[in-house]
């Protein structure tokens, strides 16, 4: 079993590397593997050709590995939390709050009369996007505290999210098209947006929230055995609940606030890991899901430039049908 774990992680590491190489060679500009090899190395490389790989597409790539291993983290630790398969990293809501915040910024700041500079046009969808999902998630975190049924928490973020949404809703009804138009675009996720510039923070968050989420690995085991047995064991719920949420804030939150709502990877991806690994043990799970999120955002990257879509639309036909696998293997969810 363990030589077989060790051969599907190598097998893993492997293709993420061959679909980054490949991810940035893939685009409107066709630049083979040597040429990627020659500007990352600093050889003989065409300026321009180097300048896309380097200041684009490098960067892209980057973006797609950390954001698939967060969204797929956070699912994992979500499904864990809640014993529930259909659990995602945005059911408490963050989807939602970055939703919000981003949508305050776009089509309440024209209706407002509000002037946007350019400095504020860069930063500011990313920054609305993060308080935004930071503030539900402290709300649910902040209620969390005085219920213990895991469910009845569950259910609240639900109704948060769909509260915000409606507020959302109203916002796109009284905006101008300009503004409506690129919120739309927004929604529909790209890892594009992240300039080189900020890539040291999007990254720096995520692996804050991996380091955290490695550190709960041990409660984690404890709570697929349910809440009462860990108490017996002597686990703090309330302080795994917490450590639980901060990280899938930093992970989810920042990958919604950089990237937009990349849908389905966080939902779908660590059913996947399971099957590949055929594994529950968090202590193979957790990295085994963020490899496999890398990998299946790399891949959605690459279809969406081949094909020209939003990478948004690539993720829900990646894990709509595992989902739909998951529910008719679960007849039981409820």
């Amino acid at each position: 079993m363990q030589k077989r774990t060790t051969i599907l992680f190598v097998l893993l590491a492997l293709l993420t590397l061959v679909l980054f190489a490949v991810d940035m060679m893939v685009g409107s500009v066709d630049i083979t593997a040597r040429e990627v090899w020659a500007a990352i190395s600093g050889g003989a490389c065409d300026p321009i050709k180097s300048k896309i790989i380097l200041d684009v597409r490098l960067t892209k790539a980057i973006v797609a590995i950390l954001a698939g291993s967060a969204l797929a983290v956070s699912g994992l630790q979500m499904q864990t939390l809640f014993r529930n398969p259909l659990a995602g990293p945005y059911v408490l809501g963050v989807s939602s709050g970055a939703s919000l915040g981003v949508a305050l910024f776009i089509l309440g700041a024209p209706l407002m009369g509000w002037a946007s500079s350019s400095t504020l046009s860069s930063l500011g969808v990313a920054g609305a996007a993060w308080i935004g999902s930071a503030a539900v998630l402290a709300l649910v975190a902040a209620v969390s505290r005085r219920i213990k049924d895991i469910m009845v928490i569950l259910i609240l973020g639900m109704m948060i999210g769909s509260a915000v949404s409606a507020v959302v809703q109203i916002l796109q009804y009284l905006s101008h098209e300009e503004a409506l138009k690129s919120f739309v675009v927004w929604t529909m996720g790209s890892l594009g947006d992240v300039t080189s510039s900020q890539l040291w923070l999007v990254g720096s968050a995520i692996i804050a929230g991996l380091i955290i989420a490695v550190a709960a690995i041990k409660p984690m085991n404890l709570l697929l055995l349910g809440e009462a047995y860990a108490r017996t064991m002597g686990l703090n719920i309330r302080r795994t609940r917490s450590l639980i949420l901060l990280s899938t804030t930093l992970l989810a939150g920042t990958v919604t606030a950089f990237c937009g709502p990349v849908g389905f990877i966080g939902l779908a991806i660590p059913h996947l890991a399971r099957i590949i690994f055929r594994n529950v043990d968090h202590r193979t799970l957790l990295p085994a899901a963020a490899l496999t999120g890398a990998i299946s955002l790399l891949l959605c990257d690459i279809i969406s430039k081949l094909l020209t879509l939003p990478v948004n639309t690539i993720t829900a036909l990646l894990g709509i049908p595992i989902v739909v696998w998951v529910v008719i293997r679960n007849k039981n969810i409820v």
